[in-house]
């Protein structure tokens, strides 16, 4: 009797565990996507002003 315990307890940790992975795979996805999201709006972000900077011509010296 106490082996079929065991089993039972073997198969509700297996379900628990398999669970768990589905649920940390979505949240991971989650975060994922957050962070692409944050990127590409700082990407964004970054082309604008770029596009906005003044260009200037100066003299320089090279030095050796």
């Amino acid at each position: 009797m106490h082996n079929l315990k065991s089993a039972q307890d073997t198969n509700a940790c297996n379900a628990a565990v398999e669970e768990l992975n589905t649920v940390f795979q979505a949240a991971s996805q989650d975060m994922y996507n957050a962070q692409a999201g944050q990127a590409g709006e700082e990407a964004h972000a970054n082309a604008g002003a770029k596009q906005n900077d003044e260009v200037t011509d100066v003299d320089f010296e090279e030095v050796k």
